[in-house]
């Protein structure tokens, strides 16, 4: 097993092999599904047999995307493929079964993901928990092996960097990532049109949604925290989609006061799953989420743990309360 691979020995395995299976985490963002465009356009252009699967397939929200069209839901039987790539996915379990199936039969599995609790479940590894997206880390390694920056490559870019870092406004965000941005239009990236693409273009249901969820807004321990919460009823009442709530953590952890922003949201199977932001650098919510067999960044992570709801934010707001008496 290699735990920090370079860049050019991941390009020793694009040199030896021929098909490659490039897959990302279900309930997938702009991150996971702008990766696997990247990778999978840069591959394809250098004469390479390659699959995108994603166990959810691709979100309303994310179809305009050039080369989106090309990611499957896995087929039923396991492919002939001799890698498997999984992109931006902090734990194996999270590509999903049938992803999983359908991967079952590569000789070789890459591992390229910036979450620092990524404990390197591949064969080859590249986890820069440096890194703001999993986009900018596979923007350099295309740059690194010199392969093909295709339309499909440059925009899946930029989308998975800009979804990943709030538009640029994360902390993770670096001068790589603002000099990346730059290359990517003169490129070609047509800004204005991506950018309102991304950022407005939401269904009506959205916004009924947003309404909802700020009746439940709950501030304590000195309004240092908010959280809210999407149950079942609203999600069928209104008729949801998965991505509709994306990003929409942000509006609560924009409140001045506020150093810890909480997303409870009940799901089909049962589970709870929980999205945290951290405004404080002093909080870290992976190691908390991490206590509920969680992780992902030092600034944003989650959970998926049993319900029922109420029992669920009782614990984890006792455990977000707990870890804000230290500072």
């Amino acid at each position: 097993m290699t735990m920090n691979a370079s860049f050019e020995q991941i390009g020793g395995i694009f040199s030896q092999y021929d098909s490659f299976v490039i897959l990302s985490h279900v309930r997938p963002d702009g991150d996971a599904i702008g990766s696997q465009i990247a990778l999978g356009f840069a591959l394809m252009a250098i004469g390479k047999k390659v699959r995108l699967i994603n166990e959810d397939g691709v979100p309303e929200n994310l179809a305009f995307m050039l080369g989106s069209d090309r990611v499957e839901t896995p087929p039923d039987e396991p492919l002939e493929v001799e890698v498997a790539i999984a992109l931006d996915t902090a734990s194996k379990v999270r590509l999903g079964e049938r992803a999983l199936n359908a991967a079952s039969k590569a000789k070789v599995w890459l591992n390229i993901d910036h979450h620092i609790s990524n404990p390197g479940y591949g064969d080859v590894n590249r986890i820069d928990g440096t890194s703001p997206a999993t986009g900018q880390i596979l923007y350099q390694l295309i740059k690194a092996l010199n392969l093909p920056l295709t339309p499909e490559s440059r925009d899946a870019i930029y989308v998975a960097v800009s979804t990943d870092t709030g538009s640029f406004q994360y902390p993770g965000t670096t001068a790589e990532t603002y000099d990346m941005a730059s290359d990517l239009i003169r490129q070609g990236l047509d800004l204005g049109r991506i950018n309102r693409l991304i950022y407005d273009s939401y269904p009506f249901r959205r916004v009924e949604l947003m309404r909802a969820l700020l009746n439940t807004l709950e501030c304590h321990n000195d309004h240092r925290v908010a959280h809210w919460d999407l149950t079942m009823a609203t999600r069928e009442a209104l008729a949801l989609k998965p991505e509709d709530s994306e990003g929409l953590i942000d509006i609560i952890r924009a409140i001045d006061t506020v150093v810890v922003a909480v997303f409870f949201e009940e799901l089909p199977d049962g589970k709870i799953r929980v999205s945290m932001r951290s405004k404080d650098t002093r909080f870290n919510a992976s190691k908390v989420c991490g206590t509920f067999g969680g992780g992902g960044h030092a600034l944003a992570a989650g959970i998926r743990m049993p319900g029922p709801i109420e029992d669920a934010k009782v614990r984890v707001l006792a455990a977000i309360d707990a870890e804000l008496q230290t500072f």
